[in-house]
């Protein structure tokens, strides 16, 4: 922690005095009552009951959705030829990216010892959950026949000796997002169980000290218990650590290995891992600040947790937008006429230029607010800018899409593209079912580890250790 007495040095009202990681009068009492009452309570926020009405309603709508493309096939989309990936790849891309964000800040940060990710991590872990599970859905209904997927995409023992095109990189997609999804769920489960146990203990309802007890796995706070869990943590920690790199460097080979101008370009892998970081903290951003009001947190998720995570989105921002000028860079200096014209349809005089000035102004122009301390500590800035990342990086993924392939080697082939109603349903029902799971998540679990915040009070650093950080 930084030291606090730096505080002292500033005016009351002074902006720039630095902000602790924890607010001041808790102790392991309070921590715990605030974290556990806000789930074991009968009394629910009404906000909590409008914002499931609403994300349930576009639940529904991606029901229907899905319900009449298994009974149509995919022609109700606007999917067409030459943009056979439309909306189906952009949403998959946009919500892996957003999903990096949770096993950034509880592996990454762990490891680097990071103690602002502790209020944090647990809902950004579950939001890298739900976002892979919105992302998983894509590639499977953009098969047409999602009954069959099996065939084509895992391989198992079969007699007729049939296997997936193991060169082709959405098989590797299937095999990274898997792995990451089930060590993502790993790693949460395990940072839950000394939680869980603390809900077992308060639980007064039968039925809840039951469920939670049977998660807990028994624990029981014990030493060996202890020393157990921080080993297999830290080992989960090491193992998430690669996959956040790996997982979207993958994605990025889905256009990388072709040779379509506008995606043939080796600065594909590193430039989609810092988008995807970039729209992971903006997510986390747009979710912390609501959460933090709705349940009255401003202890737990202070000033300076949102300020780092502005600073973290405004330098991947600047990577992200050192990607753009590195493609634009190689269309012009690679002399291809197909890439040259690509970067000109694109940027000037193409249909879609509209969507990569708006991709610039959402992904590069507002973000850059963000070196403004003033502004980093404004709330409605924060969540503004926040908001912008989001669509802009949504942007980012059609760019890249519907502009290389709406006009590419043959004139005689282009064509355009418009998205349809089911287009447009579909991605709000998975935002729908995002924002469900997520508010599920919070009412029945604790959004920021119980335990962990506890290890931020003084009286838990040994003396020995205390000024060391």
């Amino acid at each position: 922690m930084e030291p606090l007495v730096e505080a002292s040095q500033y005016a009351k009202d002074d902006f720039r005095a630095p902000v602790p990681v924890l607010g001041p009068g808790h102790d392991y009492g309070t921590i715990t009552d605030k974290l556990t009452t806000m789930v074991l309570t009968k009394h629910t926020p009404a906000v909590w009951f409008v914002v499931v009405a609403i994300s349930f309603t576009f639940l529904i709508g991606l029901t229907v959705a899905l319900t009449y493309l298994l009974a149509r096939g995919i022609g109700i989309w606007g999917n067409n030829i030459p943009v056979g990936w439309a909306f189906d790849i952009i949403n998959f891309v946009w919500w892996i990216g957003i999903g990096h964000a949770g096993t950034l800040i509880s592996a990454i940060l762990l490891l680097f010892k990071q103690d602002w990710r502790t209020s944090i991590n647990r809902f950004a872990e579950a939001m890298t959950l739900f976002a892979v599970l919105c992302a998983a859905l894509f590639p499977l209904v953009h098969t047409g026949r999602p009954w069959l997927a099996i065939y084509w995409l895992f391989p198992y023992p079969n007699t007729m000796g049939l296997w997936p095109n193991f060169k082709s990189p959405l098989i590797w997609d299937v095999f990274a997002v898997s792995t990451y999804g089930s060590v993502s769920a790993l790693f949460w489960f395990t940072g839950l169980i000394p939680d869980l146990a603390t809900f077992r203990d308060k639980a007064e309802h039968p039925v809840l000290k039951r469920i939670y007890g049977v998660l807990a796995l028994g624990w029981r706070g014990s030493a060996r218990h202890w020393a157990r869990y921080e080993n297999a943590y830290l080992l989960l920690a090491g193992l998430s650590t690669p996959l956040v790199l790996s997982v979207h460097t993958v994605v990025s080979f889905d256009f990388a290995v072709s040779v379509l101008p506008g995606w043939h370009a080796t600065i594909f892998p590193p430039y989609f891992v810092a988008g995807a970081i970039y729209a992971g903290f903006a997510m986390v951003l747009t979710l912390a600040i609501p959460l933090r009001a709705i349940y009255g947190l401003q202890d737990f998720i202070t000033m300076r947790h949102l300020e780092n995570m502005a600073k973290v989105t405004l330098v991947t921002g600047l990577v992200v937008v050192y990607g753009y000028a590195c493609e634009a860079f190689f269309g012009w200096y690679s002399g291809n006429e197909y890439e040259r014209f690509m970067l000109k349809n694109r940027v000037y005089y193409g249909p879609y230029a509209w969507s990569y000035w708006m991709l610039l102004l959402c992904n590069f122009i507002v973000p850059q607010l963000l070196w403004s301390k003033r502004l980093r500590r404004n709330i409605a800035v924060l969540f503004t800018v926040s908001m912008f990342v989001n669509v802009g990086m949504w942007l980012e993924r059609f760019v890249i899409i519907v502009t290389s392939l709406h006009r590419d080697f043959l004139p005689s082939s282009w064509d355009m593209y418009y998205p349809t109603r089911w287009d447009f349903l579909t991605l709000a029902g998975t935002i729908g079912l995002f924002v469900t799971l997520m508010f599920l998540f919070v009412r029945v679990l604790p959004m920021i580890s119980i335990f962990e915040m506890r290890t931020l009070l003084p009286d838990a650093t040994p003396k020995s250790d205390q000024g060391a950080h």
